[in-house]
């Protein structure tokens, strides 16, 4: 017989009221509350705590606190990861985040989904769709990905947008729901360019 567990991971319905899967949670709930009662200075404890609730096989992800998970064992971090403040991980199926990653604050991946009918819903039923995420991603403050949705490398999503669907690659989108606003370009590379020479003239003189 299948695990639910095997069905809640490959995107089936499956019973969150099953025993294991509550065991799994409750132990993540266990992890997550220690993580948050962390003091500011301890980046070290954070740091090994992370290593037992996330997939991160670089060992630098920096997720402020305070943050919230379902199992963490479904969240898979590329290279320098940063989330911050009030960022939830809905984490019932995969979310694959890649390199360079920023989470502006009250982020919230929502891979989890329920019946429309009620009757169904009410048996605690439920299933999840996988969240993927490029690399060099910014998400502002307060943007809500909901299950299934994929986000192309280099793409900026505005604060407060809600994204239902797929955002491709370079570009700028925001809204609710979310859609491209126009297309990141080599202009905007010059001109970030020049920001940061100015920035650095400042700085050394």
């Amino acid at each position: 017989m299948t695990s639910e567990k095997k069905m809640m991971i490959a995107g089936k319905l499956y019973s969150s009221n099953d025993a294991e899967l509550v065991k799994m949670r409750q132990n993540s709930k266990q992890r997550v509350y220690t993580y948050n009662q962390t003091l500011p200075q301890e980046n070290t404890k954070r740091t090994q705590l992370l290593k037992e609730m996330i997939d991160c096989p670089s060992e630098d992800a920096y997720i402020e606190i305070p943050t919230r998970m379902d199992y963490g064992e479904n969240i898979h971090l590329g290279k320098n990861f940063y989330a911050n403040y009030d960022s939830i991980f809905l984490d019932i199926a995969p979310i694959s985040i890649g390199d360079n990653v920023l989470f502006g604050p009250r982020v919230g991946l929502y891979t989890a989904g329920h019946p429309l009918a009620a009757s169904v819903r009410n048996e605690y039923l439920e299933y999840g769709h996988p969240i993927k995420i490029g690399n060099n991603v910014w998400l502002g403050g307060g943007v809500t990905i909901c299950p299934g949705v994929t986000i192309g490398d280099n793409t900026v999503i505005g604060a407060g947008a809600v994204v239902t669907k797929d955002i491709p690659a370079n570009v700028l989108a925001a809204g609710v729901p979310a859609h491209p606003i126009r297309k990141i370009t080599a202009t905007d590379e010059k001109y970030w360019q020049a920001e940061k020479a100015n920035y650095l003239k400042t700085r050394d003189n």
